[in-house]
């Protein structure tokens, strides 16, 4: 049905740039060469066009209030002959200007891709990737992975994903592509510069070079912009001639048949071979950056005009007619028809439903099937032997490795040293170089690899060695790891437990760098779970739990473990070994509390460091003839509440012990979910201090202190 405000084949209103393409279409002139075009030459045509009909409809839309997206891909519409190299089958993670490639893509499968791009541009409930959530070029069928990155934070996973396909083949490991697939990440010439992309081409190469099967295809579409910002002439060009490990080849957007014979031959060469490739397409943008990008700024009109002359669809156009393929007539004719169809579809789409509860919002963000989740953790051994938290998370990742062929344990220093504190010892010679291996000093690319591995079937284990240190990273967690399933209503899973080295108290070895105890930047990404084991005996338990829990619910997971704790033994006095001894248990559900009932006096409410300290605070009080209670959390995310209120609700008195700063800490959120829940009882907080973590013994002024939680919890108990 033709919506009423539609004006299918009107043309009054075309824009400068459309009427210079129909005008210059027009003019192309029948001279048919001995050899016609071939198939896909008509298939990148009506791609492009499509693809910038659907540009133009965006900006219309914004006239109109309409549409929530009016970011491009006008000028970039040759990377459909990119799709078209490739089999429908090869994973892409696309740049957001790829909207050719992905029309290009859903041609080769029968998909109607303009009616997914549509229904994204209006946040319809029904749009088949992202269910209204975002705009994004993806679809399972099409192996066409979300993305929602400007910045290339995809680059790692695209590294990841083309590594994961090799170690599949040599584990015999079942994997989500075809084990002849090539990876392909497109990406622009300003995301080049981030610090990101960087350290994804450092890794390609640092593999490549090694000798690591890694057949990926970057293409980087270089339209000399980033906004407003210039990329210097030749600048992508010299940036690649550094990267001699990279087979690089350069070609020109508005040359359609060289791009399309360049890129064949460097997908083939990557098949054969399994090494990465750059493919550098020098191309045009127009319609500037976005809707809200008044691009006269910023460059003249002159400027911005001469570009007309490079645009892809010209080139196509020019490409068919002179193969006697077609006319240039029949070429400006089905560009306008095409122009009214999509203009008369765009405002169909509007009309359908947004997602309409918050609910509905969220119901991808974090699916949760405990009983599944139950039945893959299964039993641990809970024998008499008396192991510290170190020799306990040791034979937890043996424990999973041993049940799980499909998981994998890397970072750096974890293989033949095992780790700064020993934690992964003998795991290599146990479970092979295939499986626990070491990776490059750059936590950003030891993400990145478990996003890719993740995406792929594997269950990454990856180790970030200090908690200070995953800040150069996080975004690989936040909006990377964590979005993908918003992003995909679950069609695409990168469960993984990241193990994270952290927290303050160490002896000996200070400073903030190694003593890090602030987890705000984790505990607000949504759906991410945090579980923080301090006694031995709930460590395997838990890491099984995060484990299953990828499997089973794709959950990201991050395993923050107590340093200070790795080796402790005694709990109250030298060498009682109290603090090895805890109740063995099969299963530890996410989100469930433990309780060390010691009286009705007092509720401690803490975990990991606090939970230590908390106990012999709890045994001094005792002493004085005081009763405490000491609840672990054990899940910083979800937080315990039911068990938390339950235990505070006993006692009517509750200190929250929180070894991380006094804002932003844990405890914050603690204490404003007991007051939400209507606790009404006494409710006290200590914390850290707002300060980084100092080196030597000034870290003691710093850093929560037994001395503190026992005053604070005599005056508590004293009103």
């Amino acid at each position: 049905m033709v919506h009423p405000v539609a004006s299918a084949l009107v043309t009054d209103d075309l824009d400068a740039l459309e009427q210079h393409l129909v005008d210059g279409l027009r003019e192309l002139s029948s001279a048919p060469a001995a050899r016609g075009a071939p198939p896909e030459a008509a298939v990148a045509w009506r791609a492009g066009i499509e693809s910038r009909a659907i540009d133009h409809a965006a900006r219309w839309l914004q006239t109109k209030r309409l549409g929530f997206y009016t970011i491009g891909s006008a000028g970039h519409e040759s990377n459909a002959l990119v799709a078209l190299a490739l089999e429908p089958s090869d994973p892409a993670l696309l740049h957001y200007r790829s909207g050719g490639f992905y029309l290009a893509r859903a041609a080769q499968t029968g998909r109607d891709g303009v009616w997914d791009v549509l229904l994204g541009m209006a946040a319809a409930a029904e749009e088949p990737i992202a269910g209204g959530r975002h705009k994004v070029f993806g679809h399972a069928d099409l192996a066409v992975i979300p993305q929602t990155s400007t910045i290339a934070s995809h680059l790692p996973r695209a590294v990841g994903t083309a590594f994961a396909i090799e170690r599949a083949r040599e584990l015999d490991v079942d994997s989500t592509w075809p084990l002849d697939s090539i990876v392909v990440c497109s990406f622009g010439d300003a995301s080049l510069h981030h610090a990101t992309a960087q350290a994804a081409l450092n890794t390609t190469a640092h593999l490549a070079y090694a000798g690591t099967p890694l057949p990926l295809l970057y293409v980087c579409e270089d339209n000399g912009l980033g906004i407003s910002v210039p990329t210097p002439e030749a600048w992508v060009e010299q940036s690649l001639h550094w990267r001699p490990e990279l087979a690089v080849e350069h070609t020109i957007g508005e040359h359609p048949e060289e791009l399309l014979a360049t890129a064949r031959e460097l997908a083939a060469w990557i098949r054969e071979h399994r090494a990465p490739a750059v493919l550098h397409v020098r191309t045009v943008r127009f319609l500037s950056h976005a809707g809200a990008d008044l691009e006269t700024a910023y460059r003249s009109g002159k400027e911005i005009r001469s570009d007309y002359a490079r645009d892809p669809l010209l080139a196509l156009g020019r490409w068919l007619v002179a193969t006697g393929a077609r006319t240039g007539d029949e070429l400006a004719a089905e560009y306008l028809e095409t122009r009214g169809r999509i203009r008369d579809r765009a405002l169909e789409a509007m009309e359908r439903s947004q997602i309409a509860t918050a609910a509905d919002v969220m119901l991808p963000l974090a699916p949760r099937d405990p009983d599944a989740v139950a039945a893959l953790a299964g039993a641990v051994d809970t024998s008499d032997e008396r192991l510290t938290l170190a020799q306990a998370t040791n034979a937890a990742l043996a424990d999973v490795l041993e049940r799980f062929p499909e998981t994998l344990v890397f970072g750096e220093d974890v293989a033949v040293k095992g780790g700064v504190y020993g934690v992964t010892r003998g795991l290599q010679s146990r479970f092979g170089a295939r499986r626990v291996f070491d990776t490059l000093l750059d936590e950003t690319s030891i993400l990145g690899l478990a996003l890719g591995t993740a995406l792929s079937g594997f269950v990454p284990i990856p180790e970030i060695q200090y908690l200070a240190y995953l800040h150069n990273a996080e975004d690989q967690l936040r909006g990377e790891a964590a979005t993908l399933q918003f992003f995909s209503q679950g069609a695409y899973r990168n469960g993984m437990v990241v193990r994270v080295q952290g927290y303050g108290y160490q002896k000996g070895f200070g400073g903030h760098f190694h003593n890090d105890n602030g987890i705000g930047v984790l505990r607000d990404i949504p759906g991410l779970v945090i579980a923080s084991p301090a006694r031995p005996a709930d460590v395997g338990p838990m890491l099984r739990t995060c484990v299953a829990a990828a499997k089973a619910d794709g959950t990201v997971s991050v395993l923050l473990e107590p340093i200070a704790l790795y080796h402790t033994r005694d709990l109250l006095e030298e060498g009682d070994e109290r603090w090895l001894e805890a109740p063995g248990m099969s299963h530890v559900p996410i989100g469930a509390a433990y309780t060390h009932r010691g009286g009705d006096d007092l509720t401690l409410v803490t975990w990991g460091n606090g939970l230590f300290m908390s106990l012999r605070v709890a045994a001094r009080l005792r002493e004085r003839g005081i009763g405490a209670t000491v609840v672990d959390l054990r899940w910083l995310a979800p937080l315990p509440m039911a068990d938390v209120l339950r235990e505070a609700t006993a006692t009517g008195r509750t200190l929250v012990v929180d070894e991380t700063r006094r804002t932003g800490g844990v405890g914050e959120g603690i204490v404003a979910e007991l007051l939400d829940a209507g606790y009404d009882g006494r409710l006290v907080r200590v914390a850290s201090k707002d300060s980084f973590v100092p080196l030597g013994d000034a870290a003691r002024l710093v850093l929560l202190s037994e001395d503190e939680i026992e005053a604070a919890g005599r005056r508590l108990l004293e009103g």
